[in-house]
């Protein structure tokens, strides 16, 4: 698949506002202020994401790479109970963001590294959101309908697929790599399992509950959806 390089128009203020309350006491920034973190966010973002679509063996429980990837966690397979194919995407803001903010702290102005921090949450939650989007889109055209990101470190699919989840993704052409502990460089980047189901069949299938990223509520978790 190419690279896909999604428009942030805008960034938004009240998610981004969750985003700091989260970690600072609520209404310590002026609206004012958030306006400008989420001004710079979008000047400084660069959104880049990547997927590939594998076969999926379910009695295996195997995504069906060139190297296949045997599932083990029970949760995760339950979610991707009833899909006949697995996306595998990794999306990204990039470094520039995450420089600034590194910036910022060093010359003290914690606040401000706070709020662009923040503001970089809510555009990688955007940029997650415009390339799942595009992989909803490209299966319904194939009688297809795409699950819920499912990433790993969250619930019950364990980070160590970590490495597997972004060769898979092809996620170093958009220049991810990871850090010892398996977190991902940039920072704020994600990547996600999507199971692929067919139309008719969705109705009853368990990857229709609220058990992944997309819900969790995790603060860490750039990929959820937002209220």
């Amino acid at each position: 698949m190419p690279i896909y390089c999604p428009t942030l128009t805008t960034i938004d203020l009240n998610a981004t506002k969750r985003h700091i309350n989260k970690v600072n006491q609520p209404g310590s920034f002026t609206t004012d202020m958030l306006t400008a973190a989420c001004l710079q966010a979008q000047l400084l973002s660069v959104p880049k994401g990547v997927w590939q679509v594998y076969a999926y063996d379910q009695d295996e429980h195997t995504i069906l790479a060139n190297k296949p990837l045997a599932l083990t966690a029970a949760n995760l397979i339950r979610q991707l109970t009833g899909a006949v194919e697995i996306v595998i995407m990794a999306a990204t803001i990039g470094l520039p963001l995450e420089l600034e903010v590194s910036n910022l702290f060093m010359q003290n102005q914690a606040s401000s590294g706070m709020l662009l921090d923040a503001a970089g949450t809510t555009a990688i939650t955007a940029t997650s959101n415009a390339v799942y989007n595009v992989i909803s889109q490209q299966a319904a055209q194939a009688g297809l309908t795409a699950g819920n990101r499912i990433c790993p470190g969250f619930g019950d699919c364990p980070l160590d697929l970590q490495p597997e989840v972004l060769k898979l993704s092809t996620g170093s052409r958009i220049d991810l790599s990871l850090t010892d502990t398996k977190m991902l460089v940039p920072r704020k980047s994600v990547t996600a399992i999507i199971g692929l189901y067919p139309y008719q069949n969705t109705l009853s299938f368990p990857h229709q509950q609220e058990l992944n990223c997309d819900k969790n509520g995790h603060p860490g978790c750039h990929a959820r959806k937002e209220k």
